[in-house]
Formats: structure tokens, C-alpha cells, sequence
């Protein structure tokens, strides 16, 4: 039985569908709250808009999603504008998104609101752990956007109080893009080793100008931070102006209102320090000045109760000059002492008593000459029998010996001892020394060395130790 009713391929239904949908919503506007967020590797931004009752597929094309204000976080509400199409691969609608913003402020805030509580649970908005800034910083790092006028700011301010070496770290300050660029220098900054060719920062500043709470959204990310809460130097947060707050402000180890205010905080005025200087070198003047005329006026005041040296050296004066008295005749009295006892003895020592003394001492002396002489004739005849061992031994050892016994000495024409036949130069002279005598000789061509006998060489006698040469002692030798 036929029937009148249109039959469709797969693929023509689908498109006709997609034609439907996309002239019925060929424009909308949506709000709803961020279900599952995904960025793919390409750039596009897959999402869900939901409410209490259903849910709705969304897609941002990279180009799209690269122009967000703010980047879009699970649980955030938002409004979005763009077409409706179909995806006819899964046989599903889908929302092509071209602008994504806030549904208000009170919706960020209550975002902002769940974030600093959960940070503030983990203890990293507490006092304590905040650190102190240095009082004079060699280095300041500035992590901010190179060309806005946030960092002139900064560097005048800087220049007029305490001129300083800045490092600048560019990053941008808004949009998707923003946190990560912002994250990025703080570490980078902390990895900085303080020895490397780049100085190391003492402290840092992170800084923004004002702007809507969604232009500032990306210092309110949470991985911005904890970077800021994780940074070892120092690091001062100056986003926005005095009433704008963010969620950087609260783990900063201080909060400036402005980046302005920042830079002042960075460093001290260069010209207050010189004049404190200045007042702390008048009083340390005036009060050693002081100190010196009080130690002057106690001098002044012991030198009254000491009296005229005069009068302290008259006493002593006069005590010397009796003693030299009294050593004058103690010396007269000593000389005449002495005189006397040279007289007794001199009448002690008499012509008798001289000569009995002198043949005492004559007997003395001819008893030691007489030992003294038999001691050296002992010790010569002893020297005399080891010289003539000595003798002996020597002409044992000495070469003439073997030469009676029928060997010879050859020697060069310099009188050098030939060992060998090949030091024997053809054509050359030398001398040929016998026992009894020397013949000279001229050597010719070398002949064919003799076969070398089998049998084994019979070894040297040993020869007996040569006996060390004595020494001579008491000078006898000399």
C-alpha cells in the first residue's frame, strides 16, 4: 500500500533539522550556571549551561574564547549570547557561543566569596606567616603589563624617593590568558638564583590599575594565588585602586591601595634618610664634644688636688742626693778593706814557701809528661799495625795484582779504560798496560766475535768485605 508521506535519507533529515533550528534561534541570549568547563588542545572551549532542570552543550571557537573577559570556572553564572545548531554526528543541539560575561556582580562575588573562604581554612591569609620587607632593596621586580601606565608609575615613583635597579616581568593583566602569564613571573622570579648574571629581586610587586571587577577577575584566580602565598621573597600587591579588592590582596605579605603606593612602600625617601643621617651625625658630634669637655674639666679638677710636681720631687731630690753621699765614703771604706787583705796575703807568699810550691809543681808536670808519653807511643804503634793492614788489603784489591797474573789494561789515547771491543774505534791509538810496562798500539777492523761456549760461567770467588779505613783521631795524622 503507498502512502503520500515524504521519505528522508538520514543526512537530509539532519540537515533539515539544522536549517530549522538554526532560523528559529538563528539568535538568543542564555543564562544559566557552568557545568563542565573543558579547553581542548585546539583552543575551543567546550561547556555546559545548565539550571535546576535541564542542561544546554556549548561550544566557544578559540578565536571567540581568546576574547573573554573572564575565564570561565564551573559553578560561575554567566550570560551568553550566540546561534543554535545542531551536531548531526551525535543527533544533538548545540549553542555556538559569541560573547560570555557575568550575570552580574553579585555572582562573581559569591564565587570570590567561596574561594577566600576555602583559602582562609588553609591558614594561607594568616598573619603570621607574612613576612617583613627589606628596609633597602638592591632589586625590585615589577610584575605587570610593560606598557601601560602602571609601570611609569612605579619607576617615577621610584626615581623621586630611592633610585633602584627594577626588573620588569611583562605579562598581561586581563583576560583568559592573564593568570597564567602572572603565575609565570612570580615564579620565574623566584627561581632566579642569587649568584646568575640577572639579580635575584628582594621583593616583588605585582600591580594592575583599576578597572571593573571583571577586568581585574584574573587576580582573584586561585592559582595566582597561591603562587603569591608560595613566593619566598617578599611580594606586595597594588591591583586596582583604593576600594577594589582581590582575592591577591589577602595572601600578599602587604597590600597597597595603589602601585603607587607600592613603589612608596618599596623603598624609603632617599632624601629623609640623608637628613636623618645628618641630624644623628650633629648629635654624636655634640655629645663626644660634651663628653670630652666633662673628662677636661674632672682632669682639670684632679690636677688642683695633686699639687706643684715641683714640690712632689723636691722630697725624692733630696733623698738621692744623701745616698750619693753615703755610697762615696761606703766606697773609701771598701778600697781600704780591700788593700788591707792584698798586704796579708803578699806577707803570706815567701821566698821558702815560693820553692816549696815550685818543686811540688815541677813534680806534678813531669809525672803527667811522662803517662802523657807512654799513652802516645801505645797509640801510635796501634795506629802503625792498622795502617800497614790497610796497606795490605789495598794491594789485594788493587788492579796491578791481576795483571801478573797475565792479564792486561787497555786504554784509549786519553787514557781511558776500553771494556769493550766495539769502544775500540778502527784506526785509532791506545795503550796496552802490562804488569811491567805499557806498549802503544793502533786498533784495526773488528773480527767476528767467538762462538759463546754452552757451558755455564763459572762465578767470581767472593771477595772477603773491605774493612773501613779508620779514622785518625786525637790529631796524630793531622
Amino acid at each position: 500500500m503507498s502512502s503520500n508521506v515524504a521519505e528522508y535519507t538520514v543526512s537530509e533529515l539532519s540537515s533539515r533539522v539544522q536549517r530549522t533550528i538554526e532560523d528559529s534561534f538563528g539568535y538568543v541570549r542564555v543564562k544559566g550556571e557552568l557545568g563542565r568547563v573543558t579547553k581542548a588542545g585546539s583552543g575551543h572551549v567546550y561547556l555546559d549551561l545548565k539550571d535546576d532542570r535541564a542542561s544546554l552543550s556549548a561550544v566557544a571557537w578559540k578565536g571567540v574564547a581568546a576574547k573573554f573577559a573572564i575565564r570561565p570556572e564551573q559553578g560561575m553564572e554567566v550570560v551568553v549570547t550566540g546561534r543554535m545548531t545542531t551536531f548531526p554526528g551525535q543527533s544533538k543541539y548545540q549553542l555556538i557561543i559569541d560573547t560570555l560575561e557575568p550575570a552580574g556582580e553579585g555572582a562573581l562575588m559569591a564565587l570570590l566569596e567561596a574561594r577566600k573562604k576555602a583559602l582562609a581554612a588553609e591558614g594561607l591569609f594568616d598573619p603570621s606567616r607574612k613576612r617583613p620587607l627589606p628596609f633597602l632593596p638592591r632589586v625590585i621586580g615589577v610584575v605587570t603589563s610593560p606598557s601601560g601606565a602602571v609601570i611609569r608609575d612605579i619607576l617615577h615613583r621610584l626615581r623621586d624617593r630611592f633610585p633602584s635597579h627594577v626588573l620588569v616581568w611583562p605579562t598581561l593583566v586581563q583576560g583568559d590568558k592573564a593568570p597564567a602569564q602572572i603565575i609565570a613571573g612570580i615564579e620565574g622570579f623566584n627561581r632566579l638564583p642569587t649568584d646568575g648574571s640577572v639579580p635575584r629581586p628582594d621583593v616583588l610587586i605585582v600591580a594592575r590599575g583599576g578597572g571593573s571587577l571583571e577586568d581585574l577577575w584574573c587576580f582573584n584566580d586561585e592559582a595566582v594565588a597561591r603562587a603569591a602565598a608560595a613566593s619566598e621573597i617578599p611580594l606586595i600587591s597594588a591591583v586596582g585602586h583604593e576600594t577594589d579588592t582581590t582575592l591577591i590582596d589577602f595572601v600578599a605579605d602587604r597590600r597597597a591601595p595603589t602601585p603607587t603606593a607600592a613603589a612608596e612602600m618599596a623603598v624609603p625617601v632617599r632624601m629623609e634618610l640623608l637628613q636623618d643621617l645628618a641630624t644623628k651625625e650633629s648629635r654624636l658630634s655634640g655629645a663626644t664634644m660634651r663628653l670630652a669637655d666633662r673628662r677636661l674639666l674632672a682632669l682639670t679638677a684632679a690636677s688642683r688636688g695633686l699639687g706643684r710636681p715641683e714640690g712632689l720631687l723636691q722630697t725624692a731630690e733630696q733623698r738621692f742626693d744623701r745616698a750619693a753621699e753615703r755610697l762615696s765614703g761606703a766606697l773609701v771604706q771598701k778600697v781600704d778593706r780591700a788593700t788591707a787583705r792584698l798586704s796579708a796575703a803578699h806577707m803570706a807568699f815567701t821566698p821558702r814557701r815560693m820553692v816549696q810550691m815550685t818543686r811540688h809543681a815541677e813534680e806534678r808536670l813531669g809525672d803527667r809528661v811522662r803517662r802523657m808519653g807512654r799513652t802516645l807511643d801505645i797509640v801510635l804503634r796501634r795506629r802503625q799495625q792498622e795502617l800497614s793492614d790497610q796497606g795490605r788489603l789495598l794491594e789485594s784489591y788493587s788492579y796491578r795484582s791481576v795483571l801478573d797474573r797475565g792479564f792486561a789494561l787497555v786504554l784509549d789515547n786519553q787514557g781511558h779504560v776500553l771494556r769493550r771491543a766495539e769502544n775500540a774505534v778502527a784506526g785509532a791509538s791506545g795503550t796496552i798496560r802490562f804488569a811491567d810496562g805499557e806498549r802503544a798500539v793502533q786498533f784495526g777492523p773488528g773480527s767476528t766475535p767467538p762462538q759463546q761456549s754452552t757451558a755455564k760461567p763459572t762465578p767470581p770467588k767472593k771477595q772477603p768485605a773491605k774493612k773501613p779505613t779508620p779514622k785518625a783521631q786525637g790529631g796524630l795524622f793531622d
